[in-house]
């Protein structure tokens, strides 16, 4: 093989490999394809396209291989690409039958809307009266939920003026419990003071008795024993 071809020819080949795969693929897509026929010549476009660079990386494929020094790799080359002609041949007649394939698959399509365009003159009216009665439904349906809506409203409403009067009369327990836990507190005070105030009280008493009996003992003393 002559020095530095090896590079062209592997992208050569790599290319027409991708240009083989891209043109199965849109053959696919021609056969599939539901119309119009404007869609279809797009494709086929395409198609061509694809073909045309094709044939013509075959074409420097197969000049590479005739420049080839050695000729066991000059034929080896020279095989393949018969392979990639034999190959692009094939893809031509499925594109053939794709095509025709999907022109009749388009003509039917065609012919099948014709008939159903009859079949749906026909039908209008009943369409018509249908339609009417489905918007009497439906408005019927809309006032309904236009009423629900209202009273859900209405409901929201009130629950929410309930809510509002619940939380004034937690607010108003609150003052409540604090007055009377300022209540507590104060009698609380009242009552230690109280308390205080009693054990002071019994120990006067308590002070003032002892005064009173150490006094009557002690006139006694002096009647009775005057000369203690």
């Amino acid at each position: 093989m002559a020095a530095g071809a090896c590079v062209p020819v592997r992208v050569c080949h790599q290319e027409i490999v991708r240009f083989d795969l891209e043109i199965k693929a849109a053959v696919q897509d021609i056969r599939e394809c539901p119309g119009p026929l404007g869609a279809l010549a797009e494709l086929n476009a395409a198609v061509k396209e694809k073909f045309r660079q094709l044939r013509g990386r075959i074409q420097e494929l197969e000049q590479m291989a005739k420049e080839q020094d050695k000729e066991s790799e000059k034929q080896a080359l020279l095989r393949e690409v018969e392979n990639h002609k034999k190959q692009m041949l094939s893809n031509q007649a499925a594109w053939r039958k794709a095509n025709l394939a999907c022109k009749i698959a388009i003509d039917n399509s065609e012919k099948d809307q014709l008939l159903q365009g009859r079949d749906s003159l026909r039908q209008r009216k009943t369409t018509k009266e249908s339609l009417a009665e489905s918007a009497s439904n439906i408005t019927e349906s809309l006032m309904s939920i236009s009423r629900m809506m209202s009273q859900q409203v209405q409901q929201s409403e009130e629950t929410v003026q309930t809510l509002a009067n619940s939380s004034r009369t937690i607010l108003e327990a609150n003052e409540e419990f604090k007055s009377m836990s300022g209540t507590i507190q104060l009698g609380r005070k009242l009552i230690t003071k109280y308390n205080r105030r009693e054990l002071t009280d019994k120990l006067l008493i308590f002070l003032a008795l002892a005064l009173f009996l150490a006094t009557v003992l002690y006139i006694l003393k002096k009647r009775l024993f005057p000369f203690l």
